[in-house]
This record gives structure tokens, sequence and C-alpha cells, in this order.
């Protein structure tokens, strides 16, 4: 028997530190942020980007690429979740979220931007190397070689069902929409399959930046001269920004004469600021302010009429939010810290009164891609019954002849109309404006009197009001 103990041991790939790629880590750690900490990515992204640019590592397009792998990754979740299930041999869920997080990167990767499909396997195989180790690295390259055999509509056309079968389930695969939100935001279009599919569609599309030029601060015609500045359609104190657009490059924003703000926010405080009055008007209120953007707005144009804006908002680092955009108003205004369903003042002190409510945030869903998948029909039982406070509340703080505006980001049925009708159905004195003539300009506003807004139509965040006035 021969002594085998002494061959030469046969010669292996000498071992390879892996590279590591700084914008793919960085998209990396930005997953695990919202997937670990229930953060958002607009708020987690840009102190990473800004970060890696003072490091040296980032330039202009690793940046706009780490963000498109971001954003990409957190609004096709759903799908790219369905394509992985379909290429591993175990559920879903016995696979570790950070190796998850991996794999959706590389499949936004394969099936949602234009890099050559082996760059993409290798770029993603190199990165679990780096943050996952050699042995889950080897796993991530078999799925992801797995799903490089073929395209997105391919993969769709395996995971989801045909249209005919399951309206709502097809849909929900092909747009990555969970299947209830489908369902809801199909209740609140009405009509048939190419309205909900535009939605759809829309709320996966990257939002453009919009400014707003607060009143008696700064001009559009100030904003306009910045590079790449286009006007807003529908709002006199809107600005587009290209794509690209750095609202932080912006002085008038930097010194907080002009905001970020989308546009449907801006006609909700405009329609409220413009309803017609009967009597004074010289009180408003912003009864849910926070984070600030309706009430700066509000206080720019109530100082022009010599009217005085208090906000108010329940949570102490929101007021402080509110605080910071109306700081260098031109008017008097005041930000306090109180309960909007126990009101800190007299019944019937205000002329006009906003209450942008809580809410589920599905109108926004461009803007914070990941509240879809963690929002669940059960958050709409949490919700009502504050709206509903905080609507009665607001009808109680404005005067006989005020208006109250009900504002949500949300066109979910639950929390516009049936909170508005079953209002006032029990409080009475009080009647709904037609708000439709004050948004100048804005086509396809429904048959009113209430307004809905949508991505799809007017470009704008999905915002709902309803303009009440209290005659009793």
């Amino acid at each position: 028997m021969s002594d085998t103990s002494r061959r030469p041991r046969r010669p292996g790939k000498p071992y390879r530190r892996p590279q590591k790629d700084p914008v793919r880590v960085l998209a990396f750690e930005a997953l695990r942020a919202v997937d670990e900490r229930d953060a958002y990515a607009n708020l987690v992204l840009p102190p990473l980007l800004r970060k890696a640019r003072e490091k040296g590592d980032f330039d202009g397009r690793d940046a706009a690429l780490a963000t498109e792998l971001v954003y990409g990754t957190l609004r096709w979740q759903g799908t790219y979740d369905a394509v992985i299930a379909a290429c591993v041999d175990r559920p879903l869920r016995e696979v570790d979220p950070p190796v998850l997080d991996v794999l959706s990167l590389g499949v936004h990767q394969l099936l949602g931007t234009r890099i050559p499909p082996h760059a993409a396997v290798s770029a993603s195989v190199e990165l679990a190397r780096v943050v996952l180790g050699d042995g889950r690295a080897k796993f991530v390259n078999a799925v992801l070689r797995k799903v490089a055999q073929d395209d997105l509509d391919g993969w769709i056309q395996r995971v989801a069902p045909p249209y005919d079968d399951d309206p709502e389930d097809h849909l929900a695969l092909v747009h990555s929409h969970p299947r209830w939100v489908v369902s809801a935001l199909w209740d609140s279009l009405g009509g048939g399959r190419a309205g909900i599919e535009r939605l759809l569609a829309a709320d996966n599309e990257r939002p453009e930046v919009t400014l707003v030029a607060r009143p008696g601060r700064a001009t559009t015609e100030e904003l306009l001269g910045e590079e790449a500045a286009v006007p807003g359609r529908w709002s006199p104190y809107a600005v587009r920004l290209a794509e690209g657009g750095e609202p932080g490059a912006v002085e008038a924003v930097r010194e907080g004469r002009a905001g970020v703000q989308d546009e449907g926010s801006q006609l909700v405080a405009l329609a409220l600021a413009n309803a017609p009055l009967e009597g004074p008007d010289e009180k408003w209120l912003d009864g849910c302010a926070g984070p600030g953007g309706k009430a700066a707005l509000l206080g720019a144009l109530a100082a022009e009429r010599g009217a005085v804006l208090l906000a108010s908002e329940k949570q102490p680092h929101r007021a402080g939010l509110v605080a910071k955009a109306l700081a260098g108003n031109p008017g008097p205004y005041q930000v306090i810290t109180a309960d909007g369903t126990r009101p800190a003042w007299r019944a019937g002190s205000f002329d006009r009164v906003l209450v942008d409510v809580p809410c589920t945030g599905l109108g926004a869903l461009r803007r914070r891609p990941e509240a879809r998948w963690r929002r669940r029909p059960e958050d709409l039982e949490g919700f009502a019954p504050l709206q509903r406070e905080l609507l009665r509340a607001a009808l109680d703080s404005v005067r006989v002849g005020g208006v109250v505006g009900y504002a949500t980001c949300s066109p979910h049925l639950a929390e516009t109309r049936a909170v508005v009708e079953d209002v006032l159905k029990q409080r009475g004195g009080a009647e709904l404006i037609d708000a439709r003539g004050l948004l100048v300009g804005v086509p396809e506003l429904g048959e009113g009197p209430d307004v809905q807004l949508w991505p799809h139509v007017h470009g704008t965040d999905a915002m709902y009001l309803a303009l009440i006035r209290r005659v009793g």
C-alpha cells in the first residue's frame, strides 16, 4: 500500500482578497439600515453619499448609480423576491436578510439596469465576499447565474399568474406592489385595467425634485435661474429640477427662503388659502404641521394678507422642523407643541384650519418605496380613529363661516371620503365646498366636491383634499 501522505499537494488557486466596490458596499449598507432599523432610504442615503464624497470615494456618476441601486431594489422588492424564490431550494424566509439584500441588489442589476449580466453577477459575488464571506458568496453566485438566464419579462411570465386568472395578483407581481395595495388603489381610482396599470407604473418612477418659492422670501424667477430648472405644472410657486438636480446647491433652499415640496402639497395649501370666506381672515391654524412644508407656505401666504399662522405639532422633534421651516417668515407666526385632538386654543378661534392628518402614506410610494412593504391593511384601523378626531377638532377650532381643509397623502377611501362623510354625518353644522375650482388649471379632478390628485395624471403625490365650511 503506497504512502499517500508524502505526495506533494496539488497547487490550488492562490487566495485573492475581495475587491471592495464603494458604490455597491454603500448601497448594501443603505438597504441594511432600511431593513434593520425601519429607516427610510430618503433619510439614510444622503448622509452616506455625503460621507463617501468627503472621503473622495465617489463622484457624481457613482452617487447616481448608488441611488439607482438602492431605490430600484426597494421599488421592485416584491417582484425580485418572487424571482429569487424560484431560484433557491428553501423558503425565502430562511435566507438570511443580509444575503437576501445582496441577492436583491444583484437581481436589480440583472433585470432592472443596463449593466451587462456577467458584470452584474461578478460585482454582486465580489460584494458578497466583502460583506458576507466566501462561503455565502458561492450561494449568491449560484442563484444569480440562474436569474441571469432570463430577462425581467421572461421572469414575470414565470412567476406571475395570468391577468385573467387573478388580476390583482398579476398586477402585484408585474408592478411590484403588495396585493392589498393594488386592490385599495384600484378601488380608489375606479375604472378598468389601463388606469391602475398607469398608476402602479408611476409609483415605480423616480419623482422629480420640486421646489417651492416661499412668497415674500423667494420668487420662481430666482429659482428658474438655476441650471436645469423649469416651471411647475400647476402651482405658481413651483419649480422643477431636472434629474440629478441637487436642492442643496440652490442658495434659496440653503437659506430657507425656498424648500423642497411636492406640487400636490403646494396645491393643498393654496386651495385652503384661496377658499372664499365670510367675515374676517386674520387667524390661520395648521393643526398637524410637521415637518413644516405646508406650514411654511401657509405662513408666507398669511403674511401677505396680514394674517397670523399658528402651527401646532404633537411630536417635539417634528415641531422643531416646523420652526426651522418657518424661520424668517415675513409675518408673525407661532409654533407650538400640542395635540391636535386636545386643542390648546379656544373653540372657534380660527378663520382657516388645515389638518394634514397622519396616514398610511400610500400616496407617496414614489418617494418612499419601502413603505409599500411595511404597511399592512390593519394599519388603517389604527389611523381611522385619529383621523376622525383630528377632523372633528379642526371643525370645532374654526369659526362659523370659516373653512377647514382635510388632507391626506393617501388615496385610500378609508382615509379620505369615509372619514369626511362619517364626521359630517355625525356632527352637522358643516358643508363641503367644491375644491376643484380652487385648483386653477388642474385637469381631471373628478366629480368633486373633494379632490384626489394622482401621480400618473398630475405628476404629484396622490394627495387628497376636502374643503369644509362650518355653518353652525
